[in-house]
């Protein structure tokens, strides 16, 4: 049995993500942004915590740090994502500059802030992992000409994390990204072609085959590496 901390836990990815590790016997710290409205969170069986996380808020992730203490974390899945402004406002020729740094914080900077806040966490547990759900449009091999903004936000998350794959190997910690495929959520809409299930699964399934030796590594969800 392990512990898994989750972000983005109130619906889509992130939730089945919640029902699968508990349905594992694994203990979930699902974070999400207002626990009092995840109904559906708050009724997965098993042993699932709640905690109210806003990861594009330092004191928000402090605050978690504070409550978790030093107890030990062997997986630090970052799901917690936005697709950012209007796709009309985020193109070569407009630009809502606001809501692109939002979707940075969020998307960018809200993983940092996790794995900062819980890194003595990760340390405690011994052999650690960190996965970091991205996505095929942060692929610089992949020219999606749409949400600027949003791209480019998964585009730098990427490279970070490659570095910190090189720096936390010292730590035991491994770190990988994946991509969760087209999924039918409210960011990737009604005509995808996964369900939120199938996409998880094959995420666990791309945390259950990273270590040390493949740390740094971006995957797909069908666990194909996926080209940088």
């Amino acid at each position: 049995m392990t512990t898994v901390l989750i972000t983005g836990t109130n619906k889509g990815v992130g939730l089945e993500l919640t029902k699968l590790y508990a349905g594992r016997g694994d203990t979930v710290l699902a974070c999400c942004r207002d626990p009092e409205a995840a109904t559906e969170l708050a009724a997965v069986a098993g042993d699932v915590e709640v905690h109210g996380v806003v990861v594009g808020d330092d004191a928000s992730v402090k605050t978690l740090s504070t409550v978790l203490g030093g107890r030990p974390i062997d997986l630090l899945i970052n799901n917690a994502g936005t697709v950012g402004p209007d796709a009309a406002a985020q193109n070569s020729y407009t630009m809502d500059f606001d809501g692109w740094a939002d979707t940075f914080n969020v998307n960018t900077m809200g993983p940092v802030r996790v794995l900062h806040a819980v890194m003595e966490n990760l340390k405690a547990a011994g052999a650690a992992k960190v996965m970091t759900v991205t996505s095929q449009m942060g692929a610089l091999s992949l020219d999606v000409v749409m949400v600027h903004a949003y791209c480019a936000s998964k585009a730098a998350v990427n490279k970070f994390m490659r570095l910190a794959a090189i720096d936390l190997k010292q730590d035991g910690i491994a770190v990988g990204l994946v991509h969760p495929g087209w999924v039918r959520t409210d960011m990737g809409g009604p005509n995808a072609e996964l369900s939120a299930a199938e996409s998880a699964a094959g995420v666990a399934a791309v945390c259950d085959q990273l270590s040390l030796e493949n740390s740094g590594g971006f995957w797909k969800w069908t666990g194909e590496t996926h080209d940088w």
